[in-house]
């Protein structure tokens, strides 16, 4: 199959504490809606880049235009990841959305991998926003990501199971005192760590579009994790339109060497058509 021809956009958007750089994949031909990337948490956004830049130029040959934003102090973002509060992350999605909105003047879906789809989560609570949604192997609990997150420093430092709990506590009295800690090369900053312990997947009521959510796995078919499978559960017996599907993959967000899932790309291209 020929690939669809697209066009890419590279810019600047203003924005507080300086700039946030946006890549923008557009169709050629007509453009179908259109999709607001939230990105993932820390390295997991590098690792996952190739695998995001393959999907947004799939989904902009079937009329969907991809905005990808790198928030502030990731990326080629002004800033340092140092700087950065949830509060602002969210500001960033919220900038990110109204600029999209604005340029093609119909109203954005969103489209998270990770952790973003905690922020994803947040922007969608905070502006009471009814857009359709495909996230990609979702973070359920900020807590439980962090605490997975700050477990890099142990396997780092090769403590033993007693020493690392002891380091944990540290690192977590540290940040409760409102410190800067450093964790695999990132500083994590309190008005970061607080919002992101806070975050849980949530969305307001009523909601009437379409949640689409998948996670990577040995098979097509699978059962989805516990964690996802709660949230799926509770969201269908509030009337939500939700799905979750597990599809065959590798971890692409974490694996040492690049690593790509094309069949997601191509379950969620039947996702969006839902969206259209």
């Amino acid at each position: 199959m020929i690939a669809a021809a697209v066009r890419r956009e590279a810019f600047f958007l203003p924005a507080a504490q300086g700039e946030r750089f946006c890549l923008l994949t557009l169709p050629e031909g007509t453009v179908r809606g259109a999709l607001l990337f939230v990105p993932p948490f820390a390295e997991e956004l590098n690792k996952s880049r190739r695998m995001v830049a393959l999907a947004a130029r799939a989904f902009a040959g079937r009329g969907w235009a991809v905005l990808q934003l790198d928030l502030l102090g990731c990326g080629d973002s002004s800033g340092d990841f140092g700087d950065a509060t949830w509060q602002t992350w969210l500001d960033d999605v919220a900038q990110g959305y109204a600029w999209l909105k604005n340029r093609l003047g119909c109203e954005p879906a969103l489209w998270s991998l990770r952790a973003g789809s905690l922020l994803a989560s947040d922007w969608l609570a905070s502006t009471k926003a009814d857009v359709p949604w495909l996230a990609w192997q979702p973070v359920t609990s900020g807590k439980k990501h962090l605490n997975q997150f700050l477990r890099l420093k142990a396997a780092s430092e090769m403590l033993v199971d007693a020493d690392a709990k002891a380091a944990m506590n540290d690192l977590r009295t540290a940040m409760q005192r409102g410190e800067t800690v450093e964790v695999a090369g990132y500083a994590l900053p309190s008005g970061l760590v607080s919002g992101m312990e806070q975050s849980v997947m949530r969305l307001e009521l009523p909601c009437r579009s379409s949640v689409v959510m998948f996670e990577l796995g040995a098979a097509d078919g699978c059962e989805v994790s516990p964690a996802l499978g709660r949230v799926v559960d509770s969201w269908k017996q509030a009337g939500i339109a939700a799905s979750g599907k597990t599809v065959p993959g590798s971890a692409f967000w974490q694996t040492q060497e690049i690593e790509l899932a094309p069949a997601l790309i191509e379950h969620s291209l039947l996702a969006l058509e839902k969206f259209a």
